[in-house]
């Protein structure tokens, strides 16, 4: 029989809002983005005042830390589930502003009609509308006197009953006795196990990470200086993908750009690129794996909260340290220098867009062979043709697709203890023998996903090796990639579709090539015999209908570029499926030496 892992209590609104405010619950998102809308925050004191549930909130005490003198230290309660519910009241009964999606700091206020018992988020026109009181965190406040507000409200208000107003105002004022179920974990759990309950009971069915908790860690703990940390990732984040946000970092948060961090993320407002726009769990995974030498983030929450793995203990130390070094990760993943070498080299291998970037955990962990190389001391050219080719295997193994952290511990372990480069040779030499190139290879391209691995693979060899988009003469298929060209079925899909195919059929990866557009609207729908042969006559005097190219050998090459079969210059088209076959044998050679000049 399983013993209780937790305990239920209810508890009323107000002493929740005052353990809050004394630190004995904290709200680990009260940095973060405030994600509800106004409308919902009306619906939540709504539901309260009608006595309606407004489901439980679920904490997690942090485990007792030994302290450096030896005594033992309480942990605080975390709200792992309740957070927006919990700063919704806040903001609406106690005035407290919060932090919109796009880190400006407002005021939500709720207005209250005390004649049809009715709420809604306030707005100009109610503010003016005397039926209204335009913001009910004044009833609350400590200082109000309701027979005041009762009064005013009655002179603005001609024919309204002092009585009946005052006693619906004081039922607005209990709903902060009113009771609500606190789920308390116990505080031995580990990290899957809170992970799995807080699943179970929430009904949105809200997934919540390791780092989550991780974030929630770090945002809680001010001693050593981690509520500044977790701004930090929350900023760096945002500036990446929307860099004007650093005026309002410059004007709104002078602490932070007091702080070392921002000048070291400050160079983000000049940046419009977006090859890699991290989260903070992409943030979270290299700073840790690199610093730690450890994949699995349940193991960064244990160690910040600081836990010894030899003993089972908890010791402040271990926390004091453990912080430290993330913060020396995030630092590491925030300098300029280290970033764009990352982007640069992703970029010589040919991935020169955002949209051949689907790997985010790939991108991850080459960052970390980056900086691991840089810390092993590694040539600056032995670094990027590390980078270049780990990636490379990566994607084409998806190697961190199925269970990522698992995938990051084990290889982070073995780098360790055999050092960068002779691990990622040996690695790769397994990964990619010569028989997946002509074998196992071919036979993962039998797809119609234009977002595998293997047909962006084979665009980022075309943009490296610098191949002309299909019967260009001067246009590269990185130009078009750059450039948003087509992606040109070579046998038309009206064509195929007409045969009775399928889209899985006539969508099949083998059967595209880039191309410029009018080069793709010119061919149209005309059957692959009518238009190949067209192209033939075009090199040897006939119109020119295709594209520029007017040389027999200049289309040679053009075809050997983008793998078509050299049969389709004389005008042999062979049928569908045998032409997919030859087709695939050709891109696997071609990625196979992409690879190879990495």
């Amino acid at each position: 029989m399983f013993a209780m892992r937790y305990s239920v209590t209810p508890h009323p609104i107000e002493t929740l809002l005052t353990w809050v405010k004394s630190g004995e619950i904290a709200i680990p998102e009260i940095q973060r983005p405030f994600v509800w809308d106004a409308t919902k925050v009306r619906n939540l004191l709504d539901s309260l005042y009608r006595g309606y549930p407004v489901g439980y909130l679920i904490t997690w005490r942090n485990p007792t830390v030994k302290l450096k003198d030896g005594s033992l230290s309480a942990g605080k309660r975390i709200l792992i589930d309740g957070q927006q519910r919990i700063t919704a009241l806040m903001a609406a009964l106690l005035g407290r502003k919060v932090i919109t999606k796009d880190y400006d700091t407002v005021r939500i206020r709720i207005a209250f009609h005390p004649q049809e018992e009715r709420f809604e988020v306030s707005n100009p026109a109610i503010a003016k509308d005397p039926a209204w009181l335009a913001d009910i965190a004044e009833l609350f406040s400590p200082s109000a006197s309701v027979f005041q507000i009762v009064t005013d409200y009655c002179q603005r208000n001609a024919g309204t009953s002092q009585d009946a107003v005052f006693a619906t105002l004081e039922r607005l004022r209990k709903i902060i006795h009113n009771h609500v179920g606190v789920i308390e974990l116990a505080d031995d759990l580990d990290i899957e196990t809170v992970t799995e309950i807080f699943i179970r009971v929430n009904s949105a069915g809200v997934e919540l990470s390791q780092a989550d908790f991780a974030m929630s860690k770090i945002a809680v703990n001010e001693k050593y200086g981690g509520n500044l940390l977790r701004k930090a990732i929350d900023y760096f984040c945002h500036l990446a993908v929307a860099p004007e946000f650093a005026s309002k970092i410059e004007n709104g948060d002078p602490d932070f750009v007091r702080s070392e961090f921002w000048p070291a993320m400050r160079w983000l407002k000049d940046v419009n690129d977006d090859l890699y726009d991290p989260t903070y769990t992409d943030m979270l995974r290299v700073a840790f794996t690199y610093e730690f030498g450890r994949g699995k983030l349940q193991d960064l929450v244990a160690l910040l909260s600081g836990r010894n793995f030899e003993t089972k203990q908890y010791e402040e130390s271990i926390a004091e340290e453990s912080f430290a070094k993330l913060k020396s990760g995030i630092l590491a993943f925030m300098n300029k220098t280290h970033f764009d070498r990352l982007t640069m080299i992703l970029r010589s291998a040919g991935f020169v867009t955002s949209d051949l970037i689907t790997s985010r955990n790939a991108v991850n962990f080459v960052y970390i062979v980056y900086l691991r190389g840089r810390r092993e001391g590694l040539a600056a050219d032995d670094i990027e043709r590390l980078v270049r080719r780990w990636y490379a295997m990566s994607i084409l193994t998806s190697r961190y697709t199925g269970s990522p952290e698992t995938a990051f511990d084990l290889d982070i372990r073995q780098l360790e203890a055999q050092g960068l480069r002779s691990y990622a040779d040996a690695v790769i030499a397994t990964e990619l023998p010569d028989s997946f190139w002509t074998g196992m290879l071919p036979q993962l391209m039998e797809t119609s996903s234009a977002q595998s691995p293997y047909f962006i693979a084979y665009l980022a060899a075309q943009a490296r090796l610098g191949d002309k988009g299909f019967l260009s003469k001067d246009i590269t298929v990185r130009d078009l990639l750059l450039n948003r060209g087509d992606k040109h079925h070579i046998f038309p899909r009206r064509y195929l579709q007409q045969q009775g195919l399928s889209r899985g059929q006539y969508n099949q990866i083998a059967n595209f090539v880039m191309a410029q557009s009018e080069i793709n609207i010119a061919i149209g729908d005309k059957p692959p015999e009518v238009y190949f042969k067209e192209i033939a006559e075009q090199v040897n005097g006939g119109p020119k209908r295709y594209g520029g190219i007017t040389d027999p050998e200049v289309l040679r090459q053009n075809f050997e570029e983008n793998c078509l079969p050299e049969s389709l210059l004389n005008g042999q088209v062979p049928d569908y499926e045998t032409f997919l076959a030859e087709r695939r044998r050709l891109m696997a050679l071609r990625i196979k030496r992409w690879f190879e000049v990495l």
